[in-house]
C-alpha cells in the first residue's frame, strides 16, 4: 500500500480524521520505512508544516464576494450569447455567439471545479448543489462523473495504470489508442493482440499524434457529454472505476443530475435552433461551433497543466509533493499574451502546481499561496516548471513527437521484418 497521509489531507476537511478511527489497525514504526532517508523524512515534515501554516493564515477560507462576482460575470456571458441569437439575424453575430457560448462553458468548468473541490463552502452539500448548477444544468456535465474522474487524477497525476485491466492510474492520460504520453503507454495495446504486435490503427495514431492532438481536443466536449449522460441516466460508467462506484453507491443526487442534464439539453435545443427560426443545418453549425470551441478552450488549459511533463509507473512514483510538482506546469504571461488574460482564461489553473498541492484552496488565495510554495521549493531544491501558453504548447507537441519517434524506432527493433 501507499502512504495516504498527504492525499487524505488534500481532499478532506478538518475533522475528517475522526472518521478514520474505525479503520485504525496500529501505528507505523518509522524505522520500518526503509526507502526513506532522513532528508526525505524532514522534507515531508516540512511540507506538512507549510500546510499547517497556510491553514493558520486563513488561506483556505474563500471570499464570498469574489465568487458572487465570478458567478454573475459568467451568467452575463450566457445572457449576451443568448441575446446575440435572439435579436440578430446576422451570420457573423451567430458565430460570435457560438464562440462566446464555448468560452462561457469553459468558464463554467472552472467554477464547477472550484465548488466541487469544496473551495467555497465549508458545508460540502452546498458545494455539490452549486456544482450541479454549473456542471449539469449549464454545461451538461455530470457532477458525479467529474468527481470520480478528477479526484482520481489529483491522487495520481500522470501515473500509468499498472496494467491494461487496472484502474490505478491517472484517468486524464488514459488516452490510448489516440494519444500516448510515454513509450510504455504507446506499446501497451500489444498485450491485446494475439501476435503481440501493434495494430495498424495504433501505428498510424501514434505516428501522427503531434498533428492530431488539436483536432482531438475539438471533440473532447462531445466525449465528455456522452460520458456524463451515461453516468446520470445509468447507462454505464465511463471507466471500470466509475462503473464500480456506481454499482456500490449509485448516484449521490440521482434526481437533480437527471433534471439538470435534461434542462441543459432543453435550453440548448431552443438556443441552437435560433428560437425555432433556423434550419437543421444552420442549427448544427451553431451547436458544433460552440461545442468544439469549448472543448478546445477547456482541453488547452488541461493540456498545458500536465501534458508533456514527467510520467511515472506505480513502482517509480515519488512522494506526494514531488509527484504533484514534477507532473505539473504553471502558466505565465508571455509572447504577447498578458498575465491578466492568462489569469482569467485559465480560471486559477495557471497556478496548476499550487492547486495540485492544495486542491481545496480557493482561487482568490492561490496567487498568495504561490509565493510560499515557490520559496519552499527553492529551500529544498525542488524545481517546478512555469512557461507561457505558446512555449507550453510547443512543449506538449514536442513531447508527443518524441514519443512517436521512440515508438517507431522501437517498433522497427522489435519487428525488423516489418
Amino acid at each position: 500500500g501507499d502512504d495516504m497521509t498527504d492525499i487524505f489531507a488534500a481532499f478532506h476537511a478538518q475533522g475528517s480524521q475522526a472518521m478514520m478511527k474505525k479503520f485504525y489497525i496500529g501505528d507505523l514504526i518509522p524505522e520500518s520505512v526503509e526507502h526513506k532517508d532522513q532528508r526525505q523524512i524532514d522534507f515531508e515534515k516540512g511540507y506538512r508544516d507549510l500546510r499547517a501554516k497556510l491553514v493558520m493564515m486563513g488561506m483556505f477560507k474563500s471570499s464570498k464576494p469574489y465568487y458572487v462576482y465570478k458567478c454573475s460575470f459568467n451568467m452575463s456571458m450566457w445572457a449576451v450569447a443568448v441575446a446575440m441569437v435572439y435579436f440578430s439575424d446576422s451570420l457573423a453575430m451567430h458565430i460570435g455567439s457560438a464562440l462566446l457560448l464555448g468560452l462561457f462553458w469553459q468558464q463554467c468548468g472552472w467554477l464547477a471545479h472550484d465548488f466541487l473541490h469544496h473551495q467555497v463552502f465549508s458545508h460540502r452539500k452546498y458545494g455539490d448543489l452549486v456544482g450541479i448548477f454549473w456542471g449539469d444544468l449549464m454545461q451538461g456535465f455530470s457532477m458525479q462523473w467529474w468527481k470520480n474522474k478528477h479526484n482520481g487524477h489529483h491522487a495520481v497525476p500522470n501515473l500509468h495504470n499498472s496494467s491494461l485491466e487496472s484502474q490505478d492510474g491517472d484517468p486524464d492520460i488514459d488516452t490510448m489508442p489516440l494519444l500516448a504520453w510515454s513509450l510504455k503507454q504507446a506499446q501497451s495495446f500489444r498485450a491485446m493482440n494475439a501476435d503481440g504486435k501493434d495494430s495498424t490503427f495504433v501505428k498510424y495514431a501514434i505516428k501522427f499524434q503531434a498533428f492530431t492532438y488539436f483536432p482531438i481536443l475539438l471533440l473532447a466536449r462531445i466525449s465528455w457529454l456522452n460520458e456524463s449522460f451515461k453516468t446520470a441516466f445509468g447507462l454505464g460508467g465511463s471507466t471500470e472505476n466509475a462503473k464500480l462506484e456506481l454499482e456500490r453507491r449509485g448516484l449521490q443526487y440521482p434526481v437533480l443530475e437527471k433534471v439538470g442534464i435534461t434542462l441543459h439539453y432543453a435550453w440548448m435545443l431552443v438556443l441552437s435552433s435560433g428560437f425555432g427560426r433556423w434550419s437543421l443545418a444552420y442549427s448544427m453549425m451553431y451547436f458544433f461551433t460552440a461545442t468544439c470551441s469549448s472543448g478546445l478552450f477547456l482541453a488547452l488549459v488541461f493540456g498545458l497543466g500536465h501534458n508533456g511533463m514527467a510520467v511515472y509507473d506505480a513502482t517509480t512514483r515519488p512522494d506526494f509533493w514531488k509527484l504533484q510538482v514534477t507532473t505539473t506546469r504553471n502558466i505565465i504571461g508571455g509572447h504577447g499574451i498578458p498575465q491578466f488574460f492568462v489569469d482569467w482564461f485559465c480560471g486559477g489553473l495557471q497556478y496548476q502546481v499550487d492547486h495540485h498541492l492544495f486542491p481545496m484552496m480557493p482561487r482568490n488565495n492561490i496567487a498568495k499561496c504561490h509565493k510560499l510554495v515557490e520559496s519552499f521549493c527553492k529551500e529544498w531544491g525542488v524545481k517546478y516548471h512555469a512557461v507561457d501558453m505558446f512555449d507550453g504548447t510547443v512543449e506538449v507537441l514536442s513531447h508527443l513527437q518524441n514519443v512517436s519517434d521512440e515508438f517507431l524506432v522501437e517498433m522497427v527493433k522489435d519487428f525488423p521484418a516489418m
